[in-house]
């Protein structure tokens, strides 16, 4: 991997959480980095911490901006902006439009834009962060889980499509990282995520190792990488056991259990 040094970093939803975590790892290796976020005040407070510069708004909206900011060139983009709400093929419309524009189509409009550029020069770095609800699933989540698995396969696409013209492209896949999210799982969450939770520094160092590997497959919980074979090689048990959790949430809403999780709406990994 070449040095970050002075590379050109947009990190978007990185006012908390695996946002930040990424934009404080790049800035402390001597990378140039805005700061993306829907939340003016906490991308400018990030973005003070780590000299980086701050380009509020929506992820779709921030590369004119964030090319400007930093002096006509990207090198690493981060699409770490990400939404999550409960439910199945009941939630609602609007649920899934987010879901699906949040999660996916802003991948595809960065990409859209960035490639031209980047092939032209022969480099350049995508990083989606997409959890590892793209290789497996996410229990209570449908929205969740299917724009992730459509992340998983847009970042797939993009690396066997141009890894050969200089293009890296990299799939952070974590379980529980501890994050506004993963808080507002509630009772769901302390079940699924919180036993094996890891910081969002333990992300970005994943990133920065598989990045350091040539890797594209992050996986801050290596154990995500034998629940995926697993899925791959014995789908119904591994669905059998994906349902035994299903059961044990179902549990949770019982009488004189903790109260399942409320419907979350925009949020970041």
């Amino acid at each position: 991997m070449k040095s970050v040094r002075n590379a050109g970093v947009v990190v978007t939803g990185a006012g908390g959480g695996i946002g930040a975590a990424l934009a404080r790892r790049f800035a402390a290796e001597g990378a140039r980095v805005v700061v993306n976020d829907l939340d003016p005040a906490k991308a400018a407070a990030v973005a003070e911490e780590t000299g980086a510069v701050a380009v509020p708004g929506d992820a779709s909206a921030v590369l004119p901006a964030a090319r400007e900011a930093l002096g006509g060139v990207i090198d690493v983009y981060c699409a770490n902006a990400g939404v999550a709400h409960t439910g199945g093929p009941e939630a609602a419309e609007d649920a899934w439009a987010a879901a699906w524009d949040v999660n996916v189509m802003a991948h595809v409009r960065a990409a859209r834009e960035l490639l031209p550029g980047w092939l032209e020069r022969g480099s350049g770095r995508f990083v989606a962060t997409v959890s590892a609800a793209g290789l497996l699933t996410m229990v209570g989540s449908a929205p969740y889980s299917v724009s992730k698995h459509a992340a998983l396969a847009f970042a797939e696409w993009l690396s066997l499509t141009y890894r050969h013209r200089g293009v890296d492209v990299h799939a952070i896949c974590p379980a529980g990282v501890r994050t506004d999210m993963l808080r507002d799982a509630g009772a769901v969450g302390d079940l699924l995520l919180r036993p094996t939770a890891v910081e969002p520094d333990a992300v970005a160092d994943a990133l920065f190792t598989g990045m350091a590997e040539g890797r594209f497959l992050i996986l801050p919980h290596p154990e995500v990488a034998g629940f995926a074979a697993a899925r791959a090689t014995d789908p119904d048990r591994w669905l059998e056991g994906m349902n035994h959790l299903q059961r044990k949430v179902e549990d949770l809403g019982r009488p004189g259990s903790p109260p399942e999780a409320e419907p979350r709406g925009r949020s970041r990994d």
